[in-house]
């Protein structure tokens, strides 16, 4: 397995990373992938132990990185919101001191984006972002491995997200930034993407050639689509928004009539749990243009990826 000179560094957002060491990840979740349909063991963390903080519950990140780290040889210790004082009865700083002495890495599933980052900055382990309010960098890690698959490259390629400005959308700007992707994010008024974060997604983006664009008409934006991604209207902790925010974005749907505006090639993308009848429709969702089961296992093959290169 290639050394990619990331060992001791923090998974926190795709930006710290440049386009080369995404690259990089995204070769290495490749091969981790193949040697696992092939059967052929990668003990590549075996003797180390992986500490999961779950302050905000979830399947998909729970099952992937669970099975992932054991694929790797490594032994996984999940932690939920009830089983540690995060915040409550000792400080971030006490907690990521003494965790580093227990174990190699810390995968952090959580609401503020401070808490992530102080976790690395006070700990002498790396740290993966689980997924924050403002960001998830392992989901769009593996965005860009599923693009690359179906679509045979990244450079050039135009994704176009529609709906909630939100964490997905932050990292797929970056990482669209980083790989020279086309990412048209299209939001309505008040649930537009962090203006910040997209200027620093169009300022990497003058390296690679990508384009970082935000509108609010989808119907002209999915136009020559290759990609059409959304997400849920109302994420975890915005439960008392859920009327409102679906009458905000209701013309946001991915449904047929918006597939048939792309064209017969576009692949369809979600980053889970859906809500039918809500940002997508069920028969899209199942449509042989769907490869959102495919984007749920490489999950586990980018995250796995980012362990191996970062955990000594």
């Amino acid at each position: 397995m290639k050394d990619l000179g990331l060992t001791g560094r923090s998974f926190l957002t795709i930006h710290d990373f440049s386009p080369a060491e995404i690259e990089g990840l995204l070769d290495l979740a490749t091969e981790l992938k193949a040697a696992q349909k092939r059967r052929e063991p990668r003990p590549v963390l075996a003797g180390r132990a992986v500490a999961m903080i779950f302050m905000k519950t979830s399947t998909r990140t729970r099952v992937s990185f669970e099975i992932g780290i054991e694929q790797l040889g490594a032994q996984p210790m999940f932690l939920s919101a009830n089983d540690i004082q995060l915040r409550v009865g000792e400080t971030i700083k006490d907690t990521a001191n003494v965790m580093s002495r227990y174990v190699d890495c810390i995968m952090i599933r959580t609401f503020a984006q401070q808490d992530v980052e102080d976790l690395a900055r006070y700990g002498q382990i790396p740290v993966i972002n689980g997924l924050t309010d403002t960001h998830h960098p392992c989901q769009g890690l593996s965005d860009a491995l599923t693009i690359r698959e179906h679509c045979g490259k990244l450079q050039g390629t135009k994704l176009v997200y529609s709906g909630d400005g939100n964490n997905v959308a932050h990292s797929l700007a970056e990482v669209g930034a980083k790989t020279g992707m086309h990412v048209v994010i299209c939001s309505p008024a008040g649930y537009l993407p962090d203006e910040a974060i997209i200027a620093r997604a169009q300022e990497d983006a003058k390296a690679t050639g990508a384009k970082i664009e935000l509108t609010s008409d989808l119907q002209e934006a999915v136009k020559g689509a290759d990609v059409i991604y959304t997400d849920t209207f109302t994420s975890m902790g915005q439960e008392a928004d859920h009327d409102v925010r679906l009458a905000a974005l209701k013309n946001y749907q991915v449904n047929s009539e918006l597939l048939a505006l792309a064209g017969p090639q576009v692949k369809v993308m979600h980053c889970l749990p859906a809500h039918w009848g809500e940002e997508i429709t069920e028969e899209v969702l199942y449509s042989p243009n769907s490869v959102v089961f495919d984007q749920a296992e490489n999950r586990m093959h980018a995250q796995k990826a980012i362990m191996a290169a970062i955990i000594s």
